[in-house]
């Protein structure tokens, strides 16, 4: 059969065209889909809120911030494929990589850490009036968590053993939202609360409550939360992934420095739908948990975290740490900010 030159040539000019679409498919941008339970103090509920902070959003990558109510359903997130990047809680991580069977999870980036000298620390509060006034005091009474095996949790139920008390037997654990802690005190229906930021900070709170112990007082220095990704997720996207770090670092050393508070506490305000005032004391200082400002955890102490997880029950066995972590996004990212 002959074809002739013209249909050949108009065969050939549709080439490109077809080629055209794969082409730009080929070149969007990744989707990063990346976990917050807290507005504000999870990074990533307003990571890129400043305007032209993200030099690469849009181009190489397009992030999105993906809220759920805690950790654990980023877990199953992660397993089903539904979520790239997880906001994690040292509790957590232990448990996707043990229970969940996760070996290809790997830890690249700190999101913050609690007792580190000169910052915030988590708290756990009676009420002024309370006569309460010892750890030896707890027992008997009721103790309010936001979930068994929570970061927090753990932390109280160390604390406890510290003192001699049995978690199990000499106290009585209710799970309550870290947003409810305030109410549950207030009516009575706990003798003690963890308190967290931003609900610590909370003004009403201040004024019924004491700090009857904190976290650094528990367990010392804690990796509380990390960010997590699947091996194959970022072998794949590792350029785009390096853009994405980069903008995310250049965003965490914003919100941290002092010269750009205002605006940083206005940004929270509005993602929150809180008053500014609620935030500008605090947010982002030492009042606040410490950040790493080259976004490196501290894996010495996730050693110890996942130690003390093991030690109290919550985890069959104590895993390397740093078989886990794959920090080479961060530290190239701390290499292109300037």
């Amino acid at each position: 059969m002959r074809v002739s030159r013209r249909r050949l040539l108009a065969g050939a000019g549709a080439l490109p065209l077809l080629g055209a679409p794969l082409a730009r498919a080929a070149a969007e941008p990744l989707k990063i889909r990346m976990s917050y339970v807290v507005a504000g103090a999870n990074l990533a509920s307003i990571l890129f809120d400043k305007p032209g902070i993200a030099a690469y959003q849009g181009k190489s990558y397009e992030m999105e911030a993906m809220h759920f109510s805690g950790t654990p359903e980023m877990i199953s997130a992660l397993a089903t494929g539904d979520l790239d990047i997880a906001t994690l809680a040292y509790s957590s991580f232990a448990l996707a990589i043990e229970n969940a069977k996760m070996s290809d999870l790997r830890i690249i980036a700190d999101e913050f850490q609690d007792g580190v000298p000169g910052y915030y620390t988590d708290e756990y509060m009676v009420l002024k009036d309370s006569p309460i006034k010892s750890v030896a005091d707890l027992k008997g009474k009721v103790v309010a968590t936001n979930g068994a095996g929570s970061a927090v949790d753990m932390s109280l139920r160390a604390m406890l053993r510290k003192h001699g008390l049995d978690d199990r037997k000499d106290v009585t654990f209710i799970e309550i939202g870290l947003p409810n802690m305030k109410a549950v005190l207030s009516e009575k229906k706990a003798d003690l609360i963890c308190a967290v930021t931003p609900f610590s900070w909370d003004p009403g709170l201040r004024a019924m409550a004491r700090t009857l112990f904190t976290q650094k007082d528990a367990v010392d220095r804690t990796q509380m939360i990390l960010w997590a990704a699947r091996a194959g997720f970022l072998d794949k996207n590792r350029a785009a992934l390096a853009d994405f770090m980069e903008d995310a670092l250049r965003a965490r050393r914003f919100y941290l420095d002092p010269a750009n508070h205002a605006e940083a506490v206005a940004i929270v305000s509005k993602a929150t739908k809180l008053p500014p005032e609620r935030f500008d004391s605090w947010l982002f200082t030492k009042k606040d948990y410490y950040r790493d400002p080259n976004a490196l955890p501290d894996l010495e102490a996730l050693q110890a975290n996942v130690n003390l997880q093991h030690s109290l029950g919550f985890l069959a066995t104590a895993f390397d740490v740093d078989k886990y972590a794959a920090l080479d996004l961060a530290k190239e990212a701390a290499k292109r900010v300037k």
